[in-house]
């Protein structure tokens, strides 16, 4: 499911309207989302969490809220790269489906 999630992570940010420097970047797992080193400003943030979101409902039959107290109450945020966000979406469906 992991992977899953990384995919469908690195396919949304490939279909949103980030600057041309940002795209010539291959991203992968390790690609910073938000914070200091991110490619997304807090805009480009909630557009991609309502896309993810879409996207996980989608493919796993899952409704998710990523941007829950619980994501922002964390230590470590999961919005940091696109690996954090993908285990934190895995945990939701997880619980969703159980």
């Amino acid at each position: 499911m992991k992977e899953q999630l990384i995919s469908l992570i690195i396919t949304t940010l490939g279909e949103m309207d980030l600057d041309a420097e940002i795209k010539a970047t291959p991203f992968s797992a390790e690609t910073a989302l938000f914070g200091r080193q991110g490619i997304l400003d807090s805009i480009g943030l909630v557009t991609l969490i309502v896309a993810v979101e879409q996207g996980i409902e989608d493919q796993f039959g899952a409704a998710v809220s990523l941007a829950d107290e619980k994501a922002f109450s964390q230590k470590s945020s999961p919005f940091l790269t696109v690996e954090s966000l993908a285990n934190y979406a895995s945990d939701l469906i997880k619980a969703e489906q159980q």
